[in-house]
């Protein structure tokens, strides 16, 4: 679709944040290829706690082979008849696959005119697809501005009541080495990104 914002109108807060979902949606999203596990050899962060994990990130990445972190990747997510963790919000909603949340975001993303993309084959509840969606309502690449109260009430409603959960898991898996970090930023993000909108509703 075309976007209706250049990147000059955006300002620099929600370039971050809008960085930050596609950094999480690109990374969950599937088994990294060896060009991307390269493009996490050059993470820089700072002294903040996401900053840190960053740097945790990009040293791993230079640690361990592209063949061992897809390997953690299947072994989390995919497995043999399930991984260790499903990165699905109808599974921590309801503890079912497919189930009510599923539809509502679907529901949902039909009245906001969001269609996913064809290269993302998982459920729209997918961790990674729904922060592909905030990215994306973010900077506008959905044919329109998704203002702060339309892109909080898709967070509180989609995201808010499973996802922090869901990164505290993926920080504290059995098989995660490459992927806690991952967990940490996604965790205090989330966090970050719900005090956010807390704030700006009080004004």
């Amino acid at each position: 679709m075309q976007n209706l914002n250049n990147e000059n109108s955006i300002s620099e807060v929600d370039k971050i944040r809008s960085d930050m979902y596609l950094f999480l949606s690109g990374i969950l999203q599937r088994e990294p290829s060896d060009n991307l596990v390269g493009e996490y050899n050059n993470l820089d962060g700072d002294k903040t706690r996401i900053g840190k994990a960053f740097n945790i990130i990009s040293d791993l990445s230079k640690k361990f082979s592209p063949s061992d972190i897809r390997n953690e990747y299947q072994n989390l997510f995919i497995g043999v008849g399930r991984g260790e963790l499903l990165p699905f919000g109808s599974f921590y909603i309801t503890g079912f696959l497919h189930d009510k949340p599923l539809a509502s975001i679907r529901r949902d993303l039909n009245a906001m005119g969001i269609k996913r993309g064809d290269d993302f084959k998982e459920p729209e509840d997918h961790i990674a697809c729904l922060c592909e969606i905030m990215s994306g309502m973010i900077i506008g690449e959905y044919g329109k501005y998704f203002s702060v109260p339309e892109q909080k009430s898709f967070f509180t409603k989609h995201i808010q009541p499973w996802a922090e959960h869901f990164f505290t898991d993926l920080e504290r898996a059995k098989s995660a080495i490459f992927y806690s970090p991952v967990g940490t930023i996604g965790k205090l993000f989330m966090k970050i990104e719900e005090e956010a909108f807390l704030m700006d509703a009080s004004r």
